[in-house]
């Protein structure tokens, strides 16, 4: 059995979202047989879907994880985790876009490409509207994470972690994917407003004053690497 670099996203817009996604951090970080590799900025950012809501608070970390026997095995493992992880930090069911305790989306796993239905444990918690095709297509797994490519506040901390990684079926960099979405999203819509420190094991506030116009910092990527 192999091990497999996994990235994941991190999302929350109820309750304090900092301590929660700062708690959620070493809550993976203990995880049987995973290793926490790096950890991305935190970003502020606007609700995307139903848009009456408070803005998110959006981050991602990288882990080496088990393979499992096989992709489709291991990422199902997984995701298993993650979404015990969820629940176990209060999600709820709740609507499709809607308010989140926490999100822990699993955005790349490894060089797969990986379509495969989800175990009952694994389902998603999103509620069913009437005719909703997208939620359908929710209680499959896809990774790369379906709309992973497309959303601004999936692409910017990923971009943090590994701008150059080139996910299966993507056809173009993490960096470009995120470029390409500012410019239609407009630099607003995500805001990195505090770095992860790795001697505290938190995020801490960021010197606006730091932040170059692509949303960029000067600082090395040891501040992100724990």
């Amino acid at each position: 059995m192999g091990r497999v670099r996994a990235y994941i996203g991190l999302g929350a817009n109820v309750g304090n979202t900092v301590d929660t996604l700062t708690a959620a951090v070493p809550a993976l970080a203990a995880l049987p047989r995973v290793r926490l590799v790096a950890v991305s900025r935190l970003y502020a950012t606007v609700p995307v879907g139903v848009t009456d809501q408070p803005e998110f608070r959006n981050a991602a970390v990288v882990l080496d994880v088990p393979g499992g026997p096989d992709p489709v095995t291991g990422a199902l493992a997984l995701l298993i985790v993650l979404k015990g992880l969820e629940r176990a930090f209060g999600r709820r069911d709740g609507p499709r876009w809607g308010p989140r305790a926490l999100d822990l989306d699993l955005l790349v796993f490894g060089r797969h490409a990986i379509r495969a239905e989800r175990p009952l444990e694994a389902s998603s918690s999103d509620r069913a509207r009437s005719g909703d095709t997208d939620w359908a297509g929710a209680q499959w797994l896809a990774v790369p994470h379906a709309s992973a490519h497309e959303r601004l506040f999936v692409l910017a901390p990923l971009a943090d972690l590994a701008p150059g990684l080139r996910p299966p079926g993507w056809g173009e960099s993490v960096a470009t994917a995120r470029k390409r979405a500012e410019l239609r999203e407009g630099p607003a819509a995500v805001r990195p407003i505090a770095e992860w420190d790795q001697a505290t094991r938190a995020w801490e506030p960021q010197d606006p004053a730091a932040v170059v116009p692509d949303g960029s910092t000067g600082a090395s990527s040891d501040k992100r690497t724990t």
